[in-house]
């Protein structure tokens, strides 16, 4: 909106009168003469309006979330012990590692940032998602936490996150954090806003941290964290926190260049009630696939959920695109799938009537290689389609370890070419590990769970090959496979485990 300039002002109060001006979009509010004025019913006239030189005013200086959380944090003194100078050390031995590091929060970290402040809560808990996660949504612990937060199943479902076939709350970077405040905000009334305490509940859990602060009491002991009889891992928490707090503080003597995150809203959010196919998406707003999947990891499937509004978290430049011509695309490409959960009885030949489909699409869609179904089996089902002709969209593979093009070409029994054609690939190219692949087959649907991510495991008393299989829903002989085709494990032996990231 265009500034309204000093001597424009001057000339709307001096008018006689309660006249209405225009304010926001339908608002009015009447103009009354100052009456603690004397001759406040005097006529002004125009020309006795006194020219005053028009006063730009300055543009708020952006300042960088590491400005602010230095300016802004809680925790204004702090120990640097032993612990904690080791931590510090872990992350100066290699700088640019720490760098890309705190870099991966550039998306999320101002948003958490807002809505620690929005609640009351120390910002400097906006630190929490490194050490939970590095700030990755897709992040999954051997324990079963997953994502920014590292959020539990049962902690997810007190919280209200949900989960069902299509998403995965706990991923969603937004929500999530939604979420965890809410629990944070509850932790920090309970253990009377202190944010050491604060910290500890969070890793160890409340219940535990409240029956250690009264086994002290009891003794008339201190308790305070560093007096608390706590795990190994949970007493190491604290000093990986303050570590990140004293380099980020004191950066510059420690030679470290923070990155360029300003304290500024980047990404928004648009929302609509059609389902939408996520690779077709970001090709419309230009987006990189493996940025808006990052921005969306709540969605564990290659569309939304057809019976809930869809929410999208874009980057603030690209939302003018959708604004511009958002809806005709939505409307134009907007799909009807649904996930059918099998009861018992079912058979293909009832589904496709139930939902005006052909048998063969079903089939066709979900790779059958029957006819046979299982209670419980998820489908996925086209809606309202008659024609066996339907458009089913192609695969999408995310690029492993190994892939070429040759071995994709044969997987998938597509041409080298083709794949080449369709990516704008030459005899040159070299794949990256991670890189999204449009494999132009129309016989599959896309399947966005072959994105895979190999995490490190280390096996604990009491673990075997099938227990560590159903804990990450892979394989044994993917296990084995990876690992060199191994048959023993021992405790405190590193396994890699290749995981779906959807």
């Amino acid at each position: 909106m265009e500034r309204l300039s000093l001597k424009h002002l001057i000339f709307v109060l001096l008018l006689t009168g309660c006249q209405i001006a225009e304010v926001g979009n339908n608002e009015s509010i009447e103009l009354i003469p100052d009456l603690s004025e004397p001759n406040n019913e005097e006529v002004f006239e125009i020309d006795q309006i006194v020219e005053v030189e028009e006063i730009e005013t300055p543009t708020p200086e952006i300042i960088s979330i590491w400005e602010l959380l230095k300016k802004e944090a809680s925790i204004k003194e702090y120990e640097i012990d032993d612990l904690t100078l080791y931590y510090m050390n872990q992350h100066l031995k290699n700088v640019d590692l720490f760098e890309n590091y705190l870099n991966n929060s550039y998306y999320f970290i101002y948003y958490v940032i807002e809505e620690l402040q929005r609640n009351n809560l120390p910002v400097e808990l906006a630190f929490l998602p490194f050490i939970e996660s590095s700030y990755d949504p897709f992040s999954i612990s051997s324990s079963g936490a997953v994502g920014l937060w590292q959020i539990m199943p049962k902690t997810a479902e007190l919280l209200g996150l949900k989960e069902n076939w299509w998403v995965e709350e706990r991923h969603n970077p937004f929500k999530s954090t939604d979420a965890a405040i809410r629990y944070l905000d509850y932790l920090y009334k309970r253990f009377n806003k202190d944010i050491y305490l604060v910290l500890v509940a969070y890793n160890a859990g409340p219940t535990f941290t409240s029956k250690a602060i009264q086994k002290n009491s009891r003794r008339a002991a201190n308790v305070s964290y560093k007096d608390l009889s706590l795990s190994v891992q949970t007493r190491n928490y604290i000093p990986k926190f303050l570590a990140l707090i004293e380099l980020i503080n004191n950066n510059e003597k420690y030679n470290i260049e923070l990155p360029e995150i300003p304290y500024l809203k980047v990404v928004d959010k648009i929302s609509f009630e059609e389902q939408i196919e996520i690779l077709n998406f970001s090709d419309f707003l230009n987006i990189k696939p493996e940025l808006l999947y990052k921005l969306n990891a709540g969605y564990t499937k290659w569309a939304t959920d057809p019976n809930m509004v869809s929410t999208f978290y874009i980057p603030v430049e690209n939302k003018i695109k959708y604004e511009t011509n958002g809806q005709e695309y939505v409307q134009a490409q907007k799909i009807n799938w649904i996930s059918h959960d099998v009861l018992k009885g079912e058979s293909l030949w009832a589904l496709a009537k139930k939902y005006r489909t052909k048998i063969d699409i079903i089939r066709q869609v979900n790779q059958l290689e029957s006819d046979a179904l299982s209670i419980n089996q998820i489908l996925l089902i086209p809606v309202g389609q008659a024609s066996s002709n339907i458009l089913i969209p192609f695969e999408a593979h995310v690029v492993s370890e190994g892939d070429t093009l040759w071995s994709l070409s044969r997987k998938f029994g597509v041409s080298r070419k083709k794949i080449m054609d369709i990516n704008n690939l030459d005899d040159e190219s070299i794949l990256k590990i991670g890189q999204v692949l449009n494999i132009g087959n129309k016989n599959i649907y896309r399947n966005i769970e072959s994105k895979k991510r190999t995490i490190l495991y280390s096996v604990k008393q009491g673990d075997n090959l099938s227990k560590i299989s159903k804990l990450f829903n892979v394989s044994i002989k993917t296990i084995r496979q990876d690992n060199d085709n191994l048959d023993i494990i021992r405790p405190g032996q590193i396994l890699k485990i290749t995981i779906k990231a959807f």
